[in-house]
């Protein structure tokens, strides 16, 4: 492509990107508007349904109360009725033969506003049982309340939440309209969409209908669709198509002719470039105008004129360049970040030699020179050698870089294509230093100059010398190919061992800052994170689970009765019972878990994205691991002892069990305890903690936990044991029991002496 199709491109992509980004973002915006509108209408109108039905059912409840409270039931029947409270009064004896109904009672089947189950088949009413029992608390059978739902009905709650608004036929499927207020011609596509909508989420219909589905649940078992129309204006996307198709017809005709007046001038300033590269410093071009082509004419003149000054120039900047480079490495030797050093250093030393290319090489644990960082080495590496495969390798003692790495002594010199080392660059001219660990750097042998100038292909330095590598080596840092085809002097050597000796310090620091990072992180005993990783790593697990609503468990562990192990086998057998102890702990724990010793006998295990449930199974397969085995250690005198070690174990989870860390890492604290006081060896689950009273009838808008009380991921909390009575509420504040968690007994809820070593 010529300059003039990339400049006609450049500006059409420069005019059309923002028109067509500006087109698809009114599209988007419009489109995410109107269905946040109508997505936010359709929860209101949902609200609105299940508090019209709840005190639709609070209302039915208290005329079955008034009813069953009244010795004359028909009396009390027909005053509830004639006041409106309900529809139609049913009483029933203990076998559920109707002792008394009040005339024009709709027909069965009654919905009860306490069933929990989906309705299958029709519903014709609304209803609230209550039981009828006598003064000694004898049942003497029950009073049902109803209201119908009808047409009428339905059309009440559209009026009420401004939505069109559909009663099913029942919950099962294919769904059918029982009443409805949506258009004829829409409601068959509105009921295919909430046929496709798995429980309250929002869909959309072809025509542009927002739909939802509401119930059946506990405290509203009608199964309703609600739907509203579009906000979107008509025709919107026609116009953005024809904006977009205008705008880009002006803009290739714009295009065209800037790109045609732009190229002219450059053609000129082209030959003028061709006879500046051959090597004619007194080239100028003609300045035709003062626009921005005008103003790269005369800076192109101005470069010719000032090329020849800077030329000789650059010899004497050298020197102040390596003065520079100096300070640029007691900088550089100050920071952590070896992969950037290296690249710094390496970039500085080819810029002060004039190097084409270079590597910085490190000795690995097997005793090879690996490539860290390279520059230029494209097409100098072997040619059979795939573009993918690993970083440079050379052996010690193999090569340029494996000989300097064995004898320590730098070496530079000519390499003919012929002598070139196996699995090294190709190369004319090469320069190679060795660096060390600071205090630990290799002399020159006595009665040898700085450098070598050996051939590859000579042995080492020293006769018989061994390959392996000097004392304290690091790497070596290798230039090839000065610019110019001269061979590299030796200021390029000096130069080269000042970034050689940066680069040793870099590397030298980073392993420091690393080891003492990693000690001052982990227990020097077990080998576990210590107690300062734990806080930053349950704050950590904390914001991932809560931003992605997840579970996180917490383990806390204690081994028994430690402190009869220190009494009376010595701290050095309890310290090899510690070991052990976590050793097993890591052999049953995922990748992903953590585990921390806290201090003493106490640990902890964090158990991301896991559940109550998981994590008892974790607790029961560490409780067996360390029950199973004994653990053989030396008592007093080196005589073996073998000891049966258990460990106790507390569990909570987040969210469940507190909404912070240090609340989650108290509960599991807690219910360490419980697992304590029930006799040691074996795991409690901390209780779930309980919700202030309130009056109101709870909803709940989501599943709930099964009666086995142990939280599930993405679950509220257990309902309570044992449940409430048929036609009864469930008793305000009532917490579930989580804490069915060990083999015997529960987890215990009173109050506990502060964290410390307690000695348990």
């Amino acid at each position: 492509m010529t300059l003039r199709g990339r400049l006609t491109a450049a500006f059409l992509a420069v005019v059309l990107g923002p028109v067509l980004l500006g087109a698809f973002f009114v599209a988007s915006t419009v489109a995410s508007v109107d269905r946040g509108r109508s997505t936010e209408r359709l929860a209101v109108a949902a609200a609105t349904v299940r508090t019209a039905v709840d005190a639709l059912c609070q209302q039915l409840r208290a005329a079955a109360d008034a009813v069953a409270l009244t010795p004359d039931h028909a009396g009390a029947a027909g005053q509830v009725v004639s006041r409106g409270l309900a529809a139609a009064v049913r009483v029933t004896d203990q076998a559920g033969r109707v002792t008394y109904a009040t005339p024009g009672s709709p027909p069965a089947p009654w919905r009860d506003c306490a069933a929990d189950a989906p309705a299958f088949g029709p519903v014709s009413a609304l209803a609230v049982r209550v039981d009828l029992r006598d003064p000694a608390g004898v049942g003497l059978g029950a009073v049902a309340a109803a209201q119908p739902v009808d047409p009428a009905f339905v059309a009440r709650l559209a009026a009420v939440t401004g939505v069109a608004v559909t009663l099913l036929d029942g919950a099962a499927a294919p769904a059918r309209v029982a009443h409805t207020t949506e258009a004829t011609g829409v409601r068959d596509a509105v009921l295919a969409a909430a046929g496709t909508v798995d429980g309250e989420a929002v869909t959309e219909t072809a025509d542009g209908r927002y739909v939802r589905r509401v119930g059946p649940t506990s405290g509203q078992p009608l199964p309703l669709v609600l739907s509203v129309p579009s906000d979107q204006p008509p025709g919107l996307r026609g116009a953005l198509v024809g904006a977009v198709l205008l705008a880009a017809l002006l803009a290739v005709a714009v295009a065209w002719r800037l790109a045609r007046v732009t190229t002219r001038p450059l053609v000129e300033l082209a030959g003028a470039v061709d006879r500046v590269a051959g090597g004619d410093l007194g080239t100028r071009v003609p300045v035709r105008s003062r626009d921005e082509i005008g103003r790269l004419a005369g800076a192109f003149n101005r470069m010719t004129r000032e090329t020849g000054s800077y030329v000789t120039a650059l010899t004497s900047s050298r020197d102040q360049l390596r003065g520079h480079l100096a300070v640029l490495g007691d900088t550089l030797a100050s920071t952590h970040d070896l992969q950037r050093i290296l690249r710094v250093i390496l970039h500085s030393a080819i810029a002060a030699t004039g190097a084409r290319a270079g590597a910085v090489l490190l000795l690995d644990s097997g005793g090879v020179l690996v490539a860290q960082c390279t520059e230029g080495l494209d097409g100098r590496l072997p040619a059979d050698d795939p573009p993918d495969s690993a970083p440079l390798r050379v052996p010690v003692g193999a090569g340029v870089v494996g000989a300097v790495a064995a004898t320590g002594e730098a070496r530079r010199g000519r390499i003919e294509p012929s002598e070139v080392p196996a699995g090294e660059p190709r190369c004319q001219t090469y320069v190679a230093v060795p660096f060390a660990a600071p205090g630990t750097a290799p002399a020159d042998p006595p009665g040898r100059g700085a450098e070598s100038t050996a051939r590859p292909g000579d042995p080492a330095a020293r006769p018989g010398a061994d390959p392996a590598p000097e004392a304290g080596a690091l790497g070596v840092l290798a230039l090839y190919d000065r610019l110019g085809a001269d061979e590299f002097d030796d200021d390029d050597l000096r130069t080269l061992r000042t970034f050689a000796g940066h680069a040793a310090v870099a590397v030298d620091n980073v392993r420091v800052h690393e080891e003492a990072q990693r000690l001052s992180l982990t227990d020097p005993l077990t080998g576990l994170w210590n107690y300062r990783y734990l806080r930053e790593s349950m704050r950590r697990e904390v914001e991932r689970a809560n931003r992605f609503g997840r579970m996180l468990s917490v383990l806390a562990l204690d081994l028994d009765r430690f402190k009869q192990v220190n009494d009376t086998y010595g701290h050095p057998a309890g310290d090899a019972v510690l070991a052990e102890f976590a050793r097993r702990v890591r052999g049953e724990i995922r990748e992903v878990d953590l585990a921390f010793r806290q201090g003493g006998e106490e640990f902890v295990v964090l158990l991301p994205e896991t559940d109550a449930r998981g994590a008892a199974i974790v607790a029961d397969r560490l409780g067996a691991a360390i029950r199973d085995t004994p653990i053989a250690v030396h008592g007093h005198g080196g005589t073996p002892v073998t000891l049966r070690v258990t460990v106790s174990i507390g569990i909570a989870v987040y969210p469940d069990h507190g909404t912070t860390g240090q609340q989650v890492l108290d509960a599991a604290d807690d219910a360490l305890y419980t697992a304590k006081d029930a006799g040691r060896d074996t795991w409690r689950v901390v209780s779930a903690r309980r919700t202030p009273p309130v009056r109101e009838i709870p909803v709940p808008a989501a599943a709930v936990s099964p009666a086995d009380g142990f939280p599930r991921a993405g679950a509220g909390p257990a309902p309570p044991a044992g449940g409430a009575a048929p036609g009864e509420p469930e008793p305000c504040g009532a917490a579930p029991d989580a804490a069915r968690a060990g083999p015997a007994g529960g987890a215990s809820s009173g109050p506990h002496p502060p964290r410390q070593s307690r000695g348990r």
